[in-house]
């Protein structure tokens, strides 16, 4: 005898519908634009650009064969005494930069994190240095640097704080320090909006359960300002590095690397092997050198911030 129970139909098993293959490729069609692109603009130039580092490439014989060189190329630039300059000038270019644009745009953005009159005004006007064009800057501080008709001489003269004219940028002392204050002066603005925005994102209960305690405001600023700002940090840091690394324009304008390569730092000096030594190989290997260098900082700020993620 049938059981009342057999004449109900069971459900069917649920089985996940296939993913036509259709589907997957009309998916990946969206993103192949920027793949290739990627792979035009970026992982080709590199490769060739690590590819000419280990061949003797000149304009001399740049139409025909290279020869393999195996590490000469590298051998040669670490050797060099002109790139062990230019690393040292990097790495003082892009401290000093870092260090006074980050302290002057923390200031600024606490200043401007307050409500006063004309706030957005001032703000807009600041931003001003960061919106110029770098050839009109660097020609600008060139002018403002000028031996005996540069207006920072006139004034240093008119304070009596100098007895004579000094040429800043053709002067082997200076010229580098007079580059770096023309990158510094482009920079703060925006050092000022990352930080304005970091300060503008914080709880503003903490701060008034500091105050309740009694916390002055350098406590406040130590003990709260500074550590909810790290992620911040971390990020401009990053970010100042990987562009204040690879300035180059300001260089060619003011100083065009010199006097006597004072003021050669490794963009400039991979663009003089390049493009007016024609010497392709030593250029790409001295551009390969400073991929290495980002590349290790780029990891060391992944690791920090897993860590802190972590934590």
């Amino acid at each position: 005898m049938e059981s009342p129970l057999s004449a109900v139909k069971r459900p069917r098993s649920f089985k996940p519908k296939k993913r036509l293959p259709k589907d997957i490729v009309g998916k990946y069609m969206f993103v192949l634009p920027g793949l290739l692109f990627l792979a035009v603009f970026m992982l080709f130039p590199i490769g060739y650009n690590v590819y000419l580092t280990f061949h003797n490439v000149t304009v001399f014989n740049i139409m025909s064969g290279y020869e393999f060189t195996w590490l000469d190329n590298y051998k040669a630039v670490l050797t060099d005494t002109v790139f062990l300059q230019s690393v040292k000038n990097s790495i003082v270019f892009t401290t000093l930069c870092l260090l006074f644009q980050f302290v002057i745009g923390l200031a600024l953005a606490l200043f401007f994190n307050k409500t006063f009159p004309g706030r957005g005004l001032f703000r807009a006007l600041l931003l001003m240095a960061w919106m110029i064009p770098l050839v009109i800057t660097g020609t600008l501080f060139q002018w403002m640097f000028a031996g005996e008709y540069g207006i920072i001489n006139h004034f240093l003269l008119w304070a009596n704080i100098i007895e004579e004219p000094i040429y800043w940028v053709s002067n082997e002392q200076t010229a580098l320090y007079s580059t770096i204050i023309a990158n510094i002066w482009i920079g703060i603005p925006f050092n000022m909006v990352i930080l304005l925005a970091g300060l503008q994102s914080l709880p503003t209960d903490i701060y008034e359960a500091a105050r309740v305690d009694g916390a002055s405001k350098w406590r406040q600023f130590f003990a709260i300002t500074l550590p909810l700002l790290k992620p911040t940090l971390f990020i401009l840091v990053m970010l100042g590095i990987i562009y204040t690394f690879k300035v180059f324009d300001i260089i060619l304008i003011m100083t065009k690397g010199g006097p006597l390569y004072a003021s050669t730092v490794m963009p400039f000096y991979a663009y003089e092997q390049a493009f007016i030594n024609y010497n392709f190989s030593i250029g790409a290997t001295i551009t390969t050198v400073m991929l290495a260098l980002l590349i290790v900082v780029s990891l060391i700020y992944l690791r920090i911030a897993r860590k802190e993620d972590e934590a």
